[in-house]
């Protein structure tokens, strides 16, 4: 299917429009009174309808919830209900401080059952038009290292937009893959030499061949530098030094509110995981471990106690018979992670950054990649890019990716995105996920030389 991105906006702008009517709806039937609303009679009401789209429209897509045919339809769901849960709840505020009253908080409840309704329906019907009227682009991979051939695996899992039918070392030469290219749709590039890769993207965009690359550590930082227009050439300057001195400010701000806020919201589900904590083995409460943020300083991360006091320190698994009861419950759903706030409130951690890994591991990580030292630009965060688009077995080295474009791409809204997209990775289980069984690169390219399938594959 052609032009995806204005087909998916104006599926956009339909539900958006539903949702507004049904709120106009919804206020003139139930929640209009005279001696409160009188004002909003008139063409008032279409100012009203106006700011629930609007509203709708900026928190939905911070949540990604209109990537219809990109996310799995459940990702795409809920993140929906969670944009509509917290739109409905700042327009009741809204209507309250208009009126001048607390009003019946009911029909606010029953639209936000309605815009439940209307966005399962939206969203199976924008999905149901995708696999029935596109498939999954025809790809040519081509590799430079060969253990980068593993993207297969994570491209398979999303066969219905990426079918990857044959992989090509670049040691193959440029004029055998251009020749390669005129029976595929796009080409995959992994881990090439810059030389190589630039040759391959101009004669794709040459010849308008849709083309993936996995970005290099510069490319990133490259990415998120600035434009410089003075003269005839182009320039690009690169902040070498994390966030400017008013992103700092404003980040450190919005972390002492949005951490005392969650404190007090949190206070009693602490005190009883406490509590809880306590009775079962009478051991303490809190659990301490030395990581590392911002400049390489070091200090004590803390979490509720989830393990028999005096745990070996190794990996810990699912049903790891050193986890306790308690510690069964609240890591299930990462309650373990709440005194972090009182880390946040010290201004050791951020509400968002990279995640303050332990002192050993970070040595560990350095000397094998010496970039992983620029994570240390900014503070360590409880929640952040890589923890939301990475997952469990992760690279460290595509880790550092992820983190560096939370770096050189930061902004308010980024981090208020990600606040709400973390709502949506915790109650999945799939940022935690691993493969069933390791795959070298070998048996990846003897299964394209036999034309076994992905499908075949799991």
């Amino acid at each position: 299917m052609k032009n995806k991105n204005t087909i998916r906006k104006i599926e956009s702008l339909i539900e958006l429009l539903v949702m507004a009517i049904a709120y106009y709806l919804v206020w003139k039937y139930m929640i209009f009174d005279r001696a409160y609303f009188f004002p909003f009679l008139g063409r008032g009401k279409y100012v009203l309808m106006g700011i629930y789209f609007i509203l709708m429209l900026v928190v939905i897509h911070l949540c990604e919830g209109f990537k219809y045919g990109i996310l799995k339809i459940a990702d795409v769901l809920f993140s929906q209900w969670i944009g509509i849960i917290i739109v409905n709840m700042v327009t009741y505020l809204q209507l309250c401080l208009m009126a001048n009253a607390m009003i019946s908080v009911k029909p606010l409840l029953l639209l936000t059952l309605g815009d439940f309704v209307i966005s399962g329906i939206c969203v199976y019907i924008f999905f149901a038009i995708y696999e029935r009227h596109s498939k999954a682009s025809k790809l040519l991979m081509v590799y430079g290292n060969k253990e980068s051939v593993g993207l297969k695996l994570k491209m398979d899992t999303r066969a219905d937009s990426y079918n990857i039918k044959k992989i090509v070392s670049i040691d193959e030469g440029e004029d055998v893959i251009f020749k390669m290219l005129d029976d595929f749709d796009g080409l995959v590039i992994s881990d090439v030499s810059a030389e190589q890769r630039n040759d391959l993207l101009k004669h794709c965009y040459m010849h308008n061949i849709e083309t993936y690359i996995t970005p290099k550590i510069s490319d990133v930082i490259i990415a998120g530098g600035e434009g410089i227009h003075q003269f005839d050439t182009p320039l690009v300057m690169i902040n070498t030094t994390g966030l400017t001195p008013e992103q700092a400010f404003v980040k450190r701000f919005f972390d002492i509110v949005l951490s005392l806020i969650a404190i007090v919201l949190a206070a009693i589900p602490m005190l009883i995981i406490a509590i809880a904590i306590k009775l079962e083995d009478h051991g303490p409460v809190l659990y301490k471990q030395a990581r590392v943020t911002k400049d390489g300083k070091v200090f004590d991360i803390l979490k509720f106690r989830s393990m028999v006091v005096d745990a070996e320190q190794r990996p810990t698994t699912d049903d790891d018979d050193r986890i306790t009861k308690v510690g069964h419950a609240i890591r299930g759903i990462r309650f373990d992670e709440l005194p972090q706030l009182f880390n946040i409130l010290k201004g050791e951690m951020s509400i968002v950054g990279p995640r303050p890994e332990r002192t050993e591991h970070v040595e560990k990580y350095t000397a094998a990649i010496p970039e992983f030292e620029f994570r240390s630009k900014v503070k360590g965060g409880l929640t952040g890019f890589a923890q939301i688009y990475g997952k469990y077995n992760t690279s460290a080295y595509d880790k550092i990716k992820l983190d560096l474009m939370y770096i050189e791409n930061y902004s308010f809204l980024l981090d208020l995105k990600l606040i709400l997209m973390t709502v949506r990775v915790l109650f999945k289980r799939e940022s935690t996920e691993g493969f069933d069984k390791i795959v070298t690169a070998d048996e990846i390219l003897e299964e394209l030389e036999s034309g076994k399938s992905a499908e075949e594959r799991n």
